[in-house]
C-alpha cells in the first residue's frame, strides 16, 4: 500500500458557520456555503456565507431572491456558477418540489436565478434531501439517489445546462440510499458509501460509462486497513495527487443514530485515497497544525480547493461531531 502524507490546516472557526447538512463549491479563491441546520429539522437561513481562501476571511451576504432556508441540499459548481436541487424545507421534512428546476448562484453577478426544464411535459427528477450532485465540467450536471418523501432511491439523472433538458439514466447497483456521494473525473462517474436504510455501504466502488449508460463495481475489503470502512454522509472528490487521477473519501458516520436525525451516530475521521490507475485504497498518513486536527464528523461539506497550496487540497467545513454538536470549523488538507 502506497503511503500518502498530507497536513491539516485550520483556516477559521466562527458561531456563524456552525451547521451541518449544508451545501459548498469552491470557485476559484472563494468558498460558497448555503444551507443547513444548527439545531435538528430547522434551516438555518437562506444568506450566502462566502470565505476568502487567500485571507480566510467570512462574509455573510443576504439576496432578497434566495432560495428559501433547506436542509440536506445538494450543489455542484460548473463555469463559474453554483447550481443547487432540492433539498428538505423545516420541521416536517418534506422534500421541497420545484418542478425540476435548479437554482443557480451567479459568482460574477453575486445574484441568483433559476433554471427550468425547456419542456413541462418530460420528465424530470422528483424532489429529494441527502441527495448529491456533481458535473462533467462542460456542460452537464448528474443528480444521483437520496430520500423522497418515502424511502430511498437510487436513480441517476442528467441536465443538459445549454438545452435544459433532464434525462433519466440507468438506475446505480442496488440498494437504493441517502447520504451518498458521487464525483466525476475523466469521462466516467463515480459513487460510494451512504445508507441504505438499515445499515451503511461499503465495500463497492459504482463506475457509470455516460457513453454506453451503464454501471460496473470495483469491491473492495472494507476493513479500515485495505479499504475505507462503511459509511454515509462522508465526501468522495476527484482531484491528481503526484500527477495521477485519484479519488478522495474522507469521514462520515459509521453506524447511524437511536434517535434518527436528532441524534449523532459513530464518527470518522479517516481519509483514503483511491488510485484509479492501480484500483488500490490507500490510507492517508496526516500530520496537524497547532489547533491539531478536526474532529470526526457526518453531514458536512467539502470540496478540492485548486491551487491552493501543495500538490492539491481539500476543504472540509462543519458537519456534525460525535457528541451531537454542530461545528463551526474550516480546515484545508494539503497533499
Amino acid at each position: 500500500m502506497e503511503v500518502v502524507t498530507a497536513k491539516w490546516t485550520k483556516l477559521t472557526s466562527s458561531e456563524r458557520l456552525r451547521r451541518s447538512s449544508q451545501v459548498l463549491s469552491i470557485v476559484e479563491e472563494t468558498v460558497w456555503i448555503f444551507g443547513g441546520e444548527l439545531f435538528p429539522r430547522q434551516p438555518v437561513d437562506n444568506q450566502i456565507d462566502l470565505i476568502n481562501l487567500k485571507h480566510s476571511t467570512v462574509e455573510t451576504k443576504p439576496h432578497t431572491s434566495a432560495p428559501s432556508p433547506r436542509v440536506g441540499s445538494a450543489c455542484t459548481a460548473l463555469n463559474g456558477k453554483v447550481y443547487i436541487f432540492s433539498g428538505r424545507g423545516g420541521i416536517d421534512m418534506t422534500p421541497i418540489e420545484e418542478g425540476g428546476i435548479l437554482w443557480v448562484f451567479d459568482t460574477l453577478t453575486s445574484s441568483w436565478s433559476t433554471i427550468s426544464p425547456m419542456s413541462t411535459s418530460q420528465p424530470y427528477p422528483a424532489a429529494r434531501s441527502y441527495h448529491c450532485l456533481t458535473s462533467d465540467g462542460a456542460d452537464i450536471i448528474y443528480l444521483h439517489a437520496g430520500c423522497p418523501a418515502n424511502g430511498r432511491l437510487s436513480d441517476l439523472w442528467s441536465f443538459s445546462v445549454s438545452s435544459r433538458e433532464w434525462t433519466e439514466l440507468a438506475s446505480a447497483p442496488d440498494p437504493p440510499r441517502g447520504g451518498t456521494s458521487i464525483t466525476f473525473t475523466g469521462t466516467k462517474l463515480y459513487r460510494m458509501n451512504g445508507f441504505d436504510g438499515t445499515k451503511e455501504q461499503g465495500g463497492s466502488l459504482d463506475i457509470f460509462d455516460p457513453l454506453s449508460n451503464t454501471w460496473s463495481t470495483q469491491n473492495y475489503l472494507p476493513d479500515g486497513i485495505s479499504g475505507p470502512e462503511p459509511r454515509s454522509v462522508s465526501a468522495l472528490l476527484s482531484l491528481k495527487l503526484r500527477g495521477k487521477p485519484s479519488l478522495v473519501t474522507m469521514f462520515g458516520e459509521r453506524d447511524p443514530s437511536s434517535l434518527g436525525h436528532q441524534g449523532a451516530g459513530k464518527m470518522l475521521a479517516d481519509v483514503w485515497v483511491y488510485s484509479l490507475e492501480a484500483g488500490t485504497w490507500s490510507k492517508i498518513n496526516a500530520s496537524g497544525d497547532a489547533d491539531g486536527f478536526p474532529d470526526a464528523r457526518g453531514w458536512f461539506a467539502a470540496d478540492v480547493a485548486t491551487g491552493v497550496a501543495g500538490m492539491g487540497s481539500i476543504l472540509v467545513h462543519g458537519g456534525l461531531g460525535e457528541s451531537n454538536e454542530r461545528l463551526g470549523d474550516i480546515w484545508l488538507l494539503n497533499f
